[in-house]
């Protein structure tokens, strides 16, 4: 057996920091807890991105929770992704149990029962605070890219929005857009060929068609007003705690076009909005992103470059992201190796893919002398995990085979009455939750398309009354002509001549 005082002076050495940091349990060696052997993360490197990983089971959530309340309670506000829709007991206070009091005693901090300042939001119809964006905010660049469009296609797409600033028509919602695409090959052909080139019939039809794709998965429940204002991710309650913003997903897992439509959005508008933060000594947010691999799987390779690009520049904004799935392969290797901290919870290895997918994951932990890390990966328990984080200079604090302190919030739902009333009083919901459908492209053209229609209908109105007139002058004539004629030919004079020439003829 490994020398117990060594190990717990190697722990307590490799997390001690000069700033402040978030207490995540104690170390084990040989399975058991040392006491006081604490396992910290600097709030320094909290900006630097980080994974949750483990099997169906092993705790994630939990662990999740646990990161999101002590954030929190530092004043430091978080988005949690809610999945699978069990995270909003985080707004009331754990009932306790004897297991989690057994469990902090052998860590050795104590465990307090606290509630935290949530806000409920949401991409669909479920209660909670309306996320939404207008399709002018994405702009052509992120807008062709989410519909996985080919570059010539972008183009067209990029001419639209040009067009819709260059004439004051905004672009809100899918509605809006889909009626510029009609327009710029229709009733609009030869005012957009003339100043902005001409655009393909066949092009606007393939691009309607990933609009419909997208308005299938819930995009225009997403795309519109009132857009959600990302400051308001921010709010600090009247205690000094972080809100713990939860948006509820239950009902999107099957729409993974949307969920990555509007996580690239967000991540997009954070980056254009938030301040440059440097080298601080604590983060500004942290996002969760639970089941992170429906972000990935579906995403088209532009996709994928412009979230891997995000994750990179964005943390110099003072934002942490945070990746929960069951393997670690589910990110991209690009995304992978920007993450700082890491939190492996148990693999299982049924089959021979499963072993050597857990050799591999051991590779990208630190080597310790306590430790053979792709054993441990297999024998970790319930609330026990592998971590990885670094320490404020940028180097990896020595590895932990951890047991995790139990979240100090309900580890399950809030009951319907309880959400109702956390829905109620939530001040951003009066803000965004009121539906509006001002005049934009849709209305805009729709008038144009009938002040046009209008002005047609009179100019055929006038050249069909010209024309009558032009008809009825030509009668008149032909009439007035007749008339003289047969005025002529039955004059006396006339007749006489007529008759005198016929009598010479006959003698």
């Amino acid at each position: 057996m490994a020398d117990t005082q060594a190990f717990f002076d190697y722990i307590t050495t490799g997390n001690t920091f000069k700033g402040d940091a978030i207490i995540m349990g104690a170390a084990m060696l040989d399975g058991e807890t040392v006491t006081n052997a604490l396992v910290k993360i600097p709030l320094k490197t909290i900006n630097r991105h980080g994974l949750i990983a483990g099997a169906t089971g092993t705790g994630k959530t939990k662990t999740l929770q646990v990161l999101a309340e002590n954030l929190s309670e530092k004043g430091i506000p978080v988005l949690l992704m809610d999945m699978k829709g069990d995270l909003s007991g985080i707004a009331q206070p754990s009932p306790g149990h004897p297991k989690i009091d057994e469990r902090h005693e052998k860590i050795g901090i104590p465990f307090e029962a606290k509630k935290f300042p949530v806000e409920i939001l949401s991409l669909s119809e479920q209660k909670g605070v309306r996320m939404r964006a207008t399709v002018s905010e994405f702009g052509p660049v992120l807008l062709s890219r989410i519909m996985d469009l080919s570059e010539t296609q972008s183009g067209i797409v990029s001419v639209i929005f040009k067009y819709c600033d260059d004439n004051k028509l905004p672009l809100l919602d899918l509605k809006d857009f889909k009626k510029i695409l009609q327009y710029s090959t229709d009733e609009g052909k030869d005012e957009l060929s003339k100043d902005y080139g001409r655009i393909s019939s066949a092009s606007t039809g393939a691009i309607l068609r990933k609009v419909v794709e997208l308005e299938q998965q819930g995009g225009d429940l997403f795309f519109g007003e009132k857009s959600f204002d990302t400051d308001d991710l921010l709010r600090i309650d009247e205690n000094g705690m972080g809100y713990i913003n939860i948006l509820r997903l239950t009902d999107i897992q099957d729409r993974p076009k949307l969920f990555s439509t509007f996580m690239l959005s967000l991540l997009a508008e954070i980056y254009a909005t938030f301040p440059e933060q440097g080298d601080s000594g604590r983060p500004e947010l942290v996002i969760f992103i639970d089941e992170a691999h429906l972000i990935f799987n579906e995403a088209s390779k532009a996709l994928l470059n412009q979230i891997e690009s995000i994750v990179k520049l964005i943390r110099s904004k003072g934002v942490g992201l945070y990746f929960v799935t069951q393997n670690p392969t589910d990110v991209p290797e690009a995304v992978l190796s920007q993450l700082g901290l890491k939190i492996q919870h148990a693999l299982r290895a049924f089959t021979a893919k499963d072993r050597k997918a857990i050799k591999l994951t051991a590779e990208n932990y630190p080597i310790s002398e306590y430790y053979k890390t792709d054993e441990v990966l297999t024998s970790l328990g319930i609330g026990e995990a592998l971590i990885s984080a670094l320490n404020e200079k940028g180097i990896p604090t020595p590895l932990a085979a951890t047991m995790l302190r139990a979240p100090m919030s309900r580890m399950d739902v809030l009951e319907d009455q309880e959400l109702k009333e956390l829905i109620t009083d939530s001040k951003l919901v009066r803000k965004y939750n009121e539906e509006i459908d001002r005049e934009s492209a849709y209305e805009l053209l729709n008038k144009k398309i009938e002040i046009a229609d209008r002005e047609e209908a009179k100019e055929k109105a006038k050249e069909e009354r010209e024309a009558a007139s032009r008809s009825t002058s030509r009668s008149r004539s032909t009439r007035t002509r007749q008339s003289t004629l047969v005025k002529t030919l039955t004059s006396p004079t006339v007749i006489r001549s007529v008759l005198g020439i016929l009598g010479k003829m006959m003698r």
